[in-house]
């Protein structure tokens, strides 16, 4: 085990992460493979997300713009890139990983009103980034290391703030507290048959016009790099050529921390950090990783998952398909959204209720799913949804129940609608099983149908609690129950 964790009186170290040339090349999944590295080595570990945008939070962000949201246990609508920390490294993430500049400008200026600078003109630097080093922060002395993704490219206005943050926190940690990664692309150019790494080269002399020198790089790109490649970015970028990582297109997200591992990068970022250099344990992860792909078990239908999602947009095509479903014996899963949908498929074809709908796309008498109570008077809707964990009760001798194996259970939420309470005797009468309630019986989380092998929809999003290694239960029930399908089917056929 590494000195560090064998005294609690060594400082947390810090970790940087920022990316350049263009977005979207895997700052996320850069710092969650690093992340799990450091972790499998024996310390502990988490990742703050700085996003430089000025909405509050991505609570009302178009999807297509920004990504899904992620839901954090105490009901924060984060960035989608929390989802692979909690993955990655097992571990749950809070309000306190994930901060965007319009959040850090709302603090400030309450704060400015409320008069606490003492009549000061409140500025960028100290005012602002003093708050965001407060966020860099939040973790000082709980963990041994804190990886910190700013999001955006270098040279993006908006980011400036978060990098002056950065290089103060390198000042005042030392060189062996903090390390800076920049992650880079490096173009392939087929008709000229090289690679070409200008891009790479303009983004780390921004970088470093700052006051931040990068200690590692990771290069983005279609091939891996050979030595004269990798020894040309380190002579004019002023980086060590063992430090020049190439970061290459995987066929999966998780293969990118056994290729991290596979060049070591682990023990060039103890070394910088004057730390003892030892080596993770990958076992389990390589075994998760190598296992056979669930998606191809899945082929030819054998089982169907209706995802979350807002709007009426191919809701009528959802409701046909689970009706197929429904008819013939399909393993289904629903959930959020695919739930909903499996409610008013039912009370249409089975509850005879051939208007049944849900208020969020046509308000009518017969909207078995409809807005909640304190939904209908809120005005404001950034971060109003039922938001985070929240108990339910399951009933035995359900799938549920055969799933979770317990009666108490607490899942994670993000919605505005629920299954209606008006209509549960009809629904009930005709063969929908409520498995899953509040603990007040209040509200449905859990549905699920008779006569059928597998059939279950839920209000919540076990997605925000499934781990890499260690699946949700309802999905590792879900996949047996298709694997059962498909070997029925090859029974038949022989």
């Amino acid at each position: 085990m590494s000195t560090l964790l064998e005294n609690s009186q060594r400082e947390t170290k810090y970790i940087f992460i920022t990316g350049g040339v263009l977005s979207s090349l895997g700052k996320g999944i850069a710092s969650a493979s690093i992340g799990l590295l450091l972790k499998q080595i024996g310390y502990s570990v988490t990742i703050i997300k700085l996003d430089p945008y000025l909405n509050i939070d991505p609570g009302t962000m178009n999807p297509l713009q920004h990504g899904e949201v992620y839901v954090t246990d105490d009901g924060s609508e984060t960035d989608l890139d929390l989802g692979h920390y909690e993955r990655f490294l097992d571990e749950s993430m809070s309000k306190r990983s994930n901060a965007t500049a319009g959040k850090v400008y709302f603090d400030v200026i309450q704060k400015e009103r409320k008069g606490q600078y003492l009549g000061k003109t409140v500025q960028v630097i100290p005012h602002i980034t003093n708050e965001i080093k407060v966020r860099m922060k939040s973790y000082q002395g709980e963990k041994d290391f804190v990886l910190i993704e700013i999001g955006g490219t270098v040279g993006d206005i908006e980011s400036l703030p978060f990098l002056e943050a950065q290089r103060q926190m390198n000042h005042e940690l030392g060189r062996n507290n903090s390390l800076n990664v920049h992650l880079t692309y490096v173009p392939y150019i087929k008709s000229a048959k090289e690679f070409k790494t200008k891009p790479t080269q303009h983004s780390v002399k921004m970088l470093m016009e700052y006051g931040i020198r990068p200690d590692i790089l990771l290069c983005r790109a279609e091939h891996s790099l050979n030595k004269e490649l990798r020894a040309k970015i380190a002579l004019f970028c002023n980086v060590d050529e063992d430090s020049v990582f190439d970061a290459i297109d995987m066929d999966t997200i998780y293969e990118v921390p056994l290729y991290f591992a596979k060049k070591n990068i682990t023990e060039t970022i103890l070394s910088h950090l004057k730390m003892n250099v030892e080596q993770p344990d990958l076992t389990t992860w390589a075994k998760f990783v190598n296992k056979e792909n669930v998606e191809e078990k899945l082929t030819g239908f054998d089982g169907v998952l209706i995802a979350p999602g807002f709007g009426n947009r191919g809701i009528e095509g959802k409701i046909d398909s689970i009706e197929y479903i429904r008819k013939n014996k399909v393993p289904y899963f629903g959930i959020c959204l695919g739930m909903q949908c499996a409610v008013i498929e039912f009370a249409r074809n089975v509850c005879g209720l051939p208007n049944a709908n849900s208020s969020e796309f046509e308000k009518n008498d017969f909207n078995v799913i409809d807005l909640m109570e304190d939904q209908k008077a809120i005005k404001e809707k950034g971060g109003t949804m039922r938001l985070g964990a929240y108990p339910c009760e399951i009933k035995e001798g359900t799938f549920a129940y055969e799933a979770y194996e317990n009666t108490e259970i607490s899942e994670r939420h993000r919605h505005r609608y629920e299954f209606n309470n008006n209509f549960k005797e009809i629904l009930t009468q005709n063969g929908m099983i409520l498995s899953g309630t509040s603990p007040d019986g209040q509200l449905v989380e859990i549905i699920e149908l008779k006569d059928h092998p597998w059939f279950l929809g839920v209000q919540f999003h076990p997605e925000l609690k499934s781990r890499a290694v260690k699946g949700h239960p309802l999905f590792i029930s879900f996949v047996k129950a298709a694997l059962k399908h498909k070997k029925s089917k090859e029974v038949i056929t022989e």
